[in-house]
């Protein structure tokens, strides 16, 4: 049997404090308890999912605190938080202060793999993580590798790295507020796919938040991929201390040069991985294989393809993979085609960043956005998607914000401002953008902006667009549900 990695012992009779009871906290709680630290659970929040959480974990012999999350249990020696608790909080202020560390369930997860473990390829950006994530992890099956994605994609990486099935490989989806908190994460080749205003309130400072995504870079073996459009991406790289003899590898919607993953005349191509990379190229893909095949998911294939790559993946399974790939709902899904003008959710377009690659993906578009701005502005994201735009409907509490830019960079696009926040309201904006469109426009639902002023979240704003779409389509359409 395989010997556990020292920290396991160490922890055994320690107190350990563990912040959160999401979907990291209780994991995390989990093991440490098995592992003989005596834990007990904060948590700011007393609700019914919580009350539940915490009966599960008292009836182990986990102390659980409700309803105060800010003060420091006495005796702690270690605290594991949740990803989302911002630096500032006052139960870390409180660790810092008697001089206990501080470590998210992504470094407790690493310190616990064990001599014979999965070595990781891990991803980040501002947008694509998850879609990359999932396209890794298809290309790796394709070759026929045992893998999981895991990370913030929403499977623990602790339980994967805990659990009972052995892995070869993980694809690694890393959010930069779970970079933050691991320090000593030390991946075998990683991804920086992009890099935008986000999460601000939580970092503090776009300076902060970059530095937070550049961890994932720290340690590498083989492989730093980062976006040639986006220099920012580049410069983490060149700030990085990793492995003696790991490359910087670039990928491109343009023609590759070496050490880079690229596109010519529709075709997929590496020049990195390859014998004679200065002269020679190979061939992986067709751009049709990508499913969508949108220029920004067209990116998030060739990163992926760079992390299999590094990881000795031969070209055919990344084609393999690809091709197996469908990706998750509410992210650039086509929903109908009606009255030969097609309506698509990107609803998972939640920041300008995101919105503008999906805007980028279609030529004539009716746009309906808004929601809560998170503190973003829309002028560069109008001026650049100006002339895509044959019309936009504007909703959600911040929605003057977009139509103020709209007013300053597009005064001749038309535009509806709907005021109504009903659960009518997607159904309003659907009959609206119709209004505005002719046949070959996109009806496009890219939000810009976070969804819970009016929805529980994207994927149920995304699922009101598609109901709302659907109920154009006349009944004797044939449709099959």
């Amino acid at each position: 049997m395989t010997a556990p990695h020292p920290v396991a012992t160490e922890l055994a009779g320690v107190r350990v404090t563990v912040a959160g009871l999401g979907v990291s906290g209780v994991p995390a709680a989990r093991a440490l308890h098995a592992l003989g630290a005596v834990v007990t659970v904060v948590n700011s929040g007393d609700g019914e999912r919580e009350r539940a959480e915490a009966e599960g974990l008292r009836e182990l012999g986990v102390t659980v605190r409700l309803g105060d999350g800010d003060t420091l249990p006495e005796g702690t020696g270690l605290v594991v938080t949740a990803p989302g608790w911002k630096p500032t909080s006052p139960l870390f202020a409180a660790a810092e202060a008697a001089g206990v560390e501080v470590w998210g369930d992504v470094e407790l997860a690493w310190r616990l793999r064990d001599e014979s473990a999965a070595p990781w390829l891990a991803v980040t950006g501002t947008n694509g993580k998850t879609t990359t994530v999932q396209m890794l992890a298809s290309i790796l099956r394709a070759a026929g590798l045992r893998t999981a994605a895991v990370g913030n994609i929403g499977v623990s990486v602790l339980d994967a790295v805990l659990g009972e099935e052995k892995y070869d490989v993980l694809a690694v989806e890393l959010s930069s507020y779970q970079l933050h908190w691991a320090p000593s994460v030390r991946p075998h080749s990683a991804a920086v796919l992009n890099l935008a205003p986000d999460h601000l309130d939580w970092h503090g400072s776009m300076e902060a938040y970059a530095a937070d995504k550049g961890r994932i870079y720290e340690g590498n073996q083989v492989a730093c991929v980062y976006n040639t459009a986006d220099p920012a991406t580049e410069a983490l790289v060149r700030e990085a201390d990793v492995e003696e003899g790991a490359r910087a590898i670039g990928f491109t919607l343009g023609s590759p040069g070496p050490s880079q993953f690229g596109v010519v005349d529709g075709i997929l191509l590496d020049r990195a991985f390859v014998e004679g990379r200065h002269k020679n190229a190979q061939e992986l893909a067709e751009v049709s294989d990508v499913q969508p095949p949108a220029p920004h998911n067209i990116a998030n294939a060739l990163a992926a393809a760079a992390l299999a790559r590094a990881f000795g993946v031969e070209p055919a399974a990344v084609r393999d993979g690809l091709r197996a790939f469908r990706p998750d709902a509410h992210r650039i899904a086509l929903v109908e085609t009606v009255d030969e003008v097609a309506y698509v959710d990107d609803s998972k377009a939640t920041n300008t960043h995101a919105a503008e690659a999906s805007l980028a993906a279609y030529e004539s578009i009716v746009w309906i956005a808004g929601g809560l701005a998170k503190g973003a502005t829309f002028d560069e994201l109008v001026i650049r998607s100006a002339p895509r735009l044959r019309g936009a409907v504007l909703m959600g509490a911040d929605r003057a914000l977009i139509r103020e830019a709209l007013a300053r960079h597009a005064p001749e696009v038309p535009v509806t401002d709907l005021e109504r926040t009903d659960t009518g309201a997607m159904a309003a904006a659907v009959e609206a953008a119709r209004e505005l469109s002719r046949p070959g426009d996109t009806v496009l639902l890219a939000p810009a902006c976070a969804s819970m002023d009016m929805f529980t979240n994207y994927g149920k704003r995304g699922e009101a667009f598609a109901e709302a779409v659907r109920a154009l389509v006349p009944e004797s359409a044939g449709h099959d549900n």
